[in-house]
Parts: structure tokens; sequence; C-alpha cells
């Protein structure tokens, strides 16, 4: 039973053990007592094999769902693909074939790879979201929203990702670009489809009371920043020549007499029908100028201001003063009503404009900070109001309360609140994506496709019928498009648009739970049971995009009756990136580890090992400073100590050796506290400690027959188990236990053997140590700096009083010399 640790051989022996076992399958007996646990990982998209990332983020969520098993829980642990999207597209044009043919062979490859990997699935919920049996839902759940006024279609400037030739959602732009392609993003005009999730905006933030302690801090902030929830007011300026006012939305009505100019973006409608003729010719100049910049280079501090004076003025309703009025890009025209009101002294943007153009500049707000348009510094901060009338003396908070009344008072604005959120521009033009269910009938308008009719395939489009044109390629698809008119049966197109892919997986999550279901797009029963997601494990990046709209999503479902929950996810756990040599991994800087070849050359275990233990979940992994050699070989120690036992399964624990129970119950009873908090690198270290002790155990006294030595190794084989699943699962089995280890049960811990009469400390003099003292584990920091001080071994390494002592009792002493 002391052969030699083969990882391949294990891994063969116990993939086919577990396909017969199916030891991790949820129950749906409505009998069975345990208390249900829902477990998610943020399912892959199949662009190829599984990489280092995914080893990572699986690995930490199986740490997770092994410990639930273990615990008792009845655990639904599922996979899917996120299936949909442009890459798969891409190939297929490469390819002179169909999407499907690509994105299927890999998730072959993909599901292979997990099983390999040992991560504990239930297989039988297995989805695919470019499934028509998926997407059907996809377009029954968008009727939905239709009928309650949460679908719409609206013309407007929209991000256009110019090599990719699909509109992109604000949150799919980064720095300027695609997230996808990288190509420098464009506006343009086009008609699209849109979710108002404006309409939940405030629910979406107050509804985040609920994940307090339960998300991280960084995640909350991300999303409430999104959100971007301000309270101000909406003011009325009259522009000379148009007999409608414009309304201004700003946080700071407070500062309306410091108002020295107004700004109108150059692509809003108001810019263009205001302009004067004089300026026509150099406003459109610009305004063809500005729609090669993204929002993100519009709104940039760093990028020098631009702007073009538009030929009219307003009036500034609380003093009548004529202010000129200029198009300028650091102004949106989907921010409040694409108008602002510049106060230059205390807006740092808007003094950069004032500056550049000569613009007058008032302070209001007297600050205590010198004159902003002499140091180039707007004072933005609290103080008390000065040159503003009814408002002098006030400070800003009686300052708003009090000009918010008089501007109610006299017609002219009110209070008001705006978000940064934008509705959700849903609609894209490629291929390989869930068609929308509407048809444009020229008497009826927009008629979605009845339910019975759903779903609503893709033809069959393939190579370089899918080339991106600037409109979708299901325009070419004549046969598919012409189709009669569900309400009037006349002639009538459907609409030839796909689905943002985060449509697909705002609510996979509750497919999950019936996966099979065929009488909507989940049993609301089910999810009840199961829902909501007790623990979410996933990359930080989908911080706003997936989590935000799978957010809105429940919260629209809540509505319609069918989730008795608002917030999808419970917990959320966040992993960092595996890198390589301080630097992301790509091919370009030839530093890509890949994820196979590490399980070929170390095994599963070793390599889930390592990521494990290189450090806390949320912080990167830099795979040039770890080591599955080390891990390989701690391995193979731990399945030596638990095939050298040679007691009888059963036998009592109670007659061995004392100092190792104490160890071990110690060890479980860390353990289990260090895996509640995520702490899961430092419970491999107290599980590596066990192993030495059992080892020592073993090679000393009654050694293998020890009953103690047995209890040791079977807790060694449950808690590795949660890291390890193929060495845990076969020394399980040599130790005498009926497999699968999965389902062994967590040790139990005697309290009594918890009490420690004296624990180790170590003393360190420079670094280095120079004495271990056994001493009480209540002893306090005073107490055992003096013992440590008096130790005849520690003075001889000083030459007078140390600088520094710094203690951490009960188990470290480090003296700096």
């Amino acid at each position: 039973m002391t052969e030699q640790y083969d990882p391949k051989a294990l891994q063969a022996k116990w993939q086919r053990r577990w396909e017969e076992l199916d030891p991790y399958r949820a129950s749906e007996d409505p009998a069975d007592p345990r208390e249900r646990r829902y477990l998610l990982d943020m399912f892959p998209y199949p662009s190829g094999d599984l990489h280092m990332g995914h080893g990572e983020v699986f690995a930490l969520a199986d740490v997770i769902a092994r410990y639930w098993f273990q615990r008792g829980y009845n655990v639904l642990h599922p996979i899917g693909w996120d299936s949909f999207g442009l890459p798969a597209e891409n190939a297929a044009i490469r390819r002179d074939a169909h999407p499907a043919e690509w994105t299927y062979a890999n998730i072959e490859t993909q599901a292979t790879s997990f099983k390999r990997y040992g991560i504990s699935f239930d297989w039988t919920r297995r989805l695919h979201t470019s499934d028509p049996g998926y997407y059907r839902w996809n377009q029954w759940l968008f009727n939905r929203f239709f009928e309650r006024g949460l679908a719409y279609r609206k013309g407007g400037l929209v991000n256009w990702c110019p090599q990719d030739q699909t509109v992109l959602a604000n949150e799919q732009v980064v720095d300027g670009r695609c997230e996808r392609c990288g190509a420098e993003v464009v506006r343009r005009e086009l008609t699209q489809w849109y979710f108002k999730i404006t309409d939940y905006a405030d629910r979406l933030l107050d509804d985040m009371a609920q994940l307090e302690g339960l998300w991280s801090d960084r995640l909350l902030t991300m999303q409430r920043n999104w959100i971007g929830r301000s309270e101000g007011a909406d003011v009325l300026f009259t522009i000379e020549g148009r007999e409608e006012p414009v309304t201004v939305y700003t946080t700071r009505p407070d500062t309306l007499f410091g108002a020295t100019f107004f700004v109108v973006a150059p692509d809003a409608p108001l810019a263009d029908e205001i302009v004067a003729p004089a300026q026509r010719e150099a406003f459109e100049a610009y305004r063809a100028e500005v729609a090669k910049l993204s929002d993100i280079d519009r709104l940039s501090t760093e990028k020098e201001k631009t702007g073009v004076f538009l030929g009219v003025h307003a009036i500034n309703p609380v003093n009548g003063e004529r202010i000129p009025v200029w198009a300028a890009d650091y102004v949106l025209s989907d921010y409040g009503h694409g108008a602002i009101m510049a106060v230059p002294a205390h807006d740092q943007r808007d003094l950069d404009f004032a500056r550049k153009f000569a613009l007058p500049v008032r302070v209001v707000v007297h600050t205590g900070l010198a004159d902003p348009g002499e140091t180039g510094e707007a004072t933005p901060g609290e103080g008390s109001l000065v040159n503003s009338g009814p408002l002098d003396g006030l400070s800003k908070a009686d300052a708003i309360k009090k000009i918010i009344g008089i501007l109610s008072e006299k017609g002219r604005g009110k209070a008001a609140v705006n978000f940064r959120l934008r509705d959700w521009l849903l609609s894209r033009q490629r291929f390989w994506g869930t068609p929308i269910p509407i048809i444009h009938c020229p008497d009826c308008g927009e008629v979605p496709v009845p339910d019975d009719q759903l779903p609503v395939t893709l033809p069959d489009l393939r190579g370089e019928a899918l080339a991106p044109r600037g409109v979708s390629p299901l325009a070419s698809a004549t046969d598919w498009v012409n189709v009669e008119c569900p309400k009037c049966g006349g002639a009538a197109k459907r609409d030839t648009d796909t689905m943002d892919t985060f449509v697909d997986s705002s609510w996979y999550f509750l497919r999950y739970c019936s996966p099979g279901y065929e009488d909507g797009p989940f049993d609301v029963e089910k999810v009840r049971r199961w829902g909501p997601i007790d623990q979410y494990v996933g990359g930080i990046e989908h911080a706003v995009l997936h989590l935000l709209y799978s957010r809105f999503f429940v919260k629209v479902l809540h509505d319609m009756g069918m989730l008795d929950f608002t917030e999808p996810f419970i917990r959320m756990l966040n992993q960092g990136q595996v890198i390589n040599r301080g630097k992301a991994m790509s091919k370009s800087l030839g530093n890509g580890v890949d994820l196979g070849a590490q399980i070929d050359g170390f095994g599963v275990d070793a390599v889930r090992l390592t990521m494990i233990f290189a450090g806390p979940p949320e912080e990167d992994i830099d795979w040039a400073d770890v080591s599955p050699a080390a891990s390989q070989k701690f391995l193979a120690r731990a399945l030596r100590v638990m095939s050298e036992v040679t007691s009888e399964p059963g036998v009592s624990y109670t007659g061995g050796d004392l100092e190792l129970r104490k160890v071990t119950h110690r060890t479980v009873d860390e353990v289990t506290k260090l895996v509640d908090s995520y702490r899961f690198n430092v419970a491999v270290a107290r599980m590596m400690e066990l192993t030495t002790a059992a080892r020592r155990a073993i090679d000393a006294g009654p050694g293998r027959a020890d009953p103690a030595v047995r209890e040791a190794a079977e807790a060694l084989a449950v808690m590795l188990s949660l890291v390890a699943p193929y060495v845990a699962e076969e020394g399980w089995e040599r130790l005498g236990g009926s497999p699968s280890v999965a389902k062994a049960g967590w040790p139990e811990v005697d309290p009594a053997l918890l009490v420690q009469e004296s624990v180790t400390c170590v003393v360190q003099v420079a670094g280095k140590v120079r004495d271990r003292l056994e001493v009480s584990p209540d002893i306090t920091d005073a107490e055992l700096e003096a013992l440590a001080l008096g130790s005849e071994k520690v003075q001889a390494q000083l030459s007078g009083t140390p600088r520094r002592v710094i203690v951490r009792a009960p188990k470290l002493v480090n003296i700096v010399p």
C-alpha cells in the first residue's frame, strides 16, 4: 500500500468511478431533510480549452462546494456554457463554417477538461445558451418586458465598433475601445432596442443594503458608482430665440449666481436647433470631429478642452444675466438633459474651458482658498455663499434648500434626482445571438412574435454570409425576414438584430433549477426551493455588467410574481488573476502558461493545490513564484500517510496518542473556520502541518497501528478532498472508507481536545530562530516579551538593549537588535 504516487493512474481510476457513482447530483426529493445550498460559478465561454484563469476560479468554487457536501448539505453545483457571441461568429467566417460547429466542439473539449479537473458539478443540469430550448425563453422574457414597457426601440447616438460592426453598451467600452477587439469606438446614429433598466435605478441602489458584509466593499462601490445617484435640481434656462425653456440638471444649484456661460453637448439635438446661422459651418465641423471620440475620451480630465460658440445667449433664471452658449465635447448628450450651466470657479472642467476661451470666472462660495481665476484650481468644496444675493452667508446645504424653494416658487426649477445609469442597449448587428422576437408591420407597428411561435430560430447562415456589413447578417436571409404580421396577416418583416449576450447570462442561474422545463423559463416552485444563490464565485471584471443586469432581471421577475427574492446572489467571492512574471499572460509577451500542460506535468491535484495555496483568493497568482512540483511532493507524503495506517476502520480513537489527537482536532477546528472565511490558503497550510504530525507519529511508538494515526489520516482525507479530490479519494479507499469521500462527512471536534496547556513560542533575533519557549496560551504580550528577553540563548545574541521587540503572543517574538 506504499507504492509511489502516480497522478495519471489515480485520475483515470477515479474519473471512471465518479461517472458510476454520480456523487454530486443535487436531490429534488421534497422529503430530503437536508438544508439546501446553491453554489454557482460564473459560467464559461467556449473559446477553446480551459485556461489558467478557469483553473483558479473553478478550483476555488469547488472548495466551497465540496465543503458543503461534507457538512451534509443538499448542494446544487451546476455547469453550463455562455455559448453565443462574436468569437464563434468570427471563427465561422474564417473557417467558412457555421458558428455552432466551433461552439459545440469547444464545449465538448471544455466538458472533458472539467471532468478531468475533478470539479463537483451536477452534470444533469448542463445547459448551453445557444440551444433553441434555452434562447426560446430569452425571447419569451423579452416579450414580457415589452408588455411592461421595459423593452423599447428608439433612435439616438450609440457606441459603434467599426471592426466588429455592431453597437456596444456603454459598459462594453473600455478606455474608448471595444472590450472585445480593442478597436476605437465611434458614435453613430442608429435606432436600437433598449431595456429600461433606469426604471429600477433606485431599487438597484437601495437593495444593496441587503448585500452589505456579504459582497466586498470594492464590488459594492463599483455598483454604486455605475448607478451614480445624485440629488440636485432641474433649472429652467431660457435660450434667446427659443420659446421653450431648456432644463439643466445640477447637483449644485447653490452656485447658480456663479454661472457665467452655458454648454450644450455638440451631438445633442438642442445644439443643432439653436446654433446661429453665422456659426453653422463652424459648429458642424466641430460636431464631426467630436463624433470620432468615445464618451471616455470626452470625459477625460487630461484632454484639452475644445468647443465652439453657438452665437446665442441663455438667460440665467436667478439674476437675468445673459450668458453665452457654447457646444463642448465634455458634456454628453445623455447626461441629464444634454446641457449644463457652467460655474468655472467651482468646477474644474468648467474652469479649464473658461481659461481656454477667456470666459468670466466668478467666485460664489467662499472656501478660504485662493481665487480660482488666478490659480487655475477650482474650489468645489464647502463654504459660505458670496456674490449670490439672497443666498449670501448661507452654508451649502442651506443655500441649496433656499434656492430650490425660490426656483419652485417662480416656476423656474424644482428638486430632482439624476442617475449616471443609462438604459441597457441590447441590439446587436451580428448573427450568433438570440433573434429579437419582434415583427415590424407597416400597419400594426412593432408586434411581438406570439409565444406559441417561439423560439424564433436562427436561419442557416455560414461563412462569408456572416461577414459584418454594418447591418445584421440576418437581413440577407430574405426567406427568414419576410413574414406575415401576427395581428393583421399583412406583409411584414422580422427584426434582424440579435440580443446582447448579457441577456443570456442575466437569468441562467434560474434555469439551472429546472433545465428541461417546458412551461416557462424556469419552474417557479423549484427556484423558490433553491434560490437565491447562496454563493457566487467569479471575476471582478463582471462587477458592473453581468451583476447589474442579473440584479435588474431578478427585480423584474419578482415584480412579475415569478420570484420571491429581489437579490440573486447572497454572497460573492471574486478571485484574482493568474499572471506570469509580474504581467498578465499573453502570446505577445511570451509568458503564457497552458493549464493542460501543467496538469500533464504535475497532475490535477498538484495544480489545484498550487492555485489554492498561492494566497488569498482575491489576490493575483504569479505562476513564476509558485511550485506545483512542491505541491506534488506534499500530496505524495499525504497519500503515504493514509496508505500506511494498519488499524481497523471503526476502531475507537480514545486510546491513541493524545498529543496527535489534539493536533487533529485543533486542525479540523481551524480549517472549519478558515474555509468559512475564505482563507483557503491557510487551511491548506494547516493540512500540511497535520500531515507532518501524523508522519512523526507513524515513525514513532505504536506508529501505523495507533488509533490516533487513523483518526488523523481520516480527517486529512476528508479535508484534503476540498483541494485534491483524487488523492483524497484514493487515500479514503486505502483507509477502508466507502467512496465517495465527498460524502464521508466533516470530522467532529471534541472541545476538550482543543484546550491547550502550553504553546510553543518561536523567538527570533535579527530574523533567525534562537529559542523556542513553552508558554501558556493565555500569556500576555508583556509577560512573553520579558520571558524572551530573559532567555540565555537570546541574551547571547544581544550586545545591549534591542531597538525593537515585536510580540505576537503566544506564538512569536521577533527581536531587532
